[in-house]
């Protein structure tokens, strides 16, 4: 995957957590604020055939 790092804001990783069935991770702090996400709040994961995921908050959709 190539990145444009000017194109970057932010970039960081994080640990995949995983018990039993339940997968985890967690959002680094700096993105929750720069989408104002708040604790219930659902973001959409995008896999595409070329192993590319994306993320998008949801904001304000909370079913």
């Amino acid at each position: 995957m190539q990145i444009n790092l000017d194109e970057v804001e932010y970039i960081t990783e994080t640990a995949l957590t995983i018990r039993g069935s339940r997968r985890r991770t967690t959002m680094p702090k700096e993105i929750a604020e720069h989408f104002g996400l708040k604790d219930g709040d659902k973001i959409m994961w995008i896999l595409f055939k070329d192993g590319k995921v994306v993320i998008v908050p949801k904001t304000g959709n909370k079913d």
